[in-house]
């Protein structure tokens, strides 16, 4: 993640210091991260939305309900 500065309103911008600037979290450029895994037997049974699915000749488990338990196999 990376931390980029927000401006405060113009009004009081010259009287507010840099180090006191709120700072806004931006998203990395390739979204949410997965596990990479050797073998998806136990990442298909974490939850029951679970899929395992083949995409561009690799085997990923998806889960839209709760995307924290996507993975791939190495």
């Amino acid at each position: 993640m990376f931390l980029t500065p927000v401006s405060p309103p113009a009004s009081n911008a010259a009287e507010i210091p840099l180090e006191f600037h709120a700072f806004r979290v931006q998203k990395p450029l390739r979204g949410v991260s997965m596990k990479v895994l050797s073998s998806l037997k136990s990442a298909k049974t974490r939850h029951r939305d679970c899929k395992v699915v083949r995409r561009r000749g690799k085997v990923f488990v998806i889960c839209k309900s709760n995307p924290r338990f996507k993975a791939r196999q190495r």
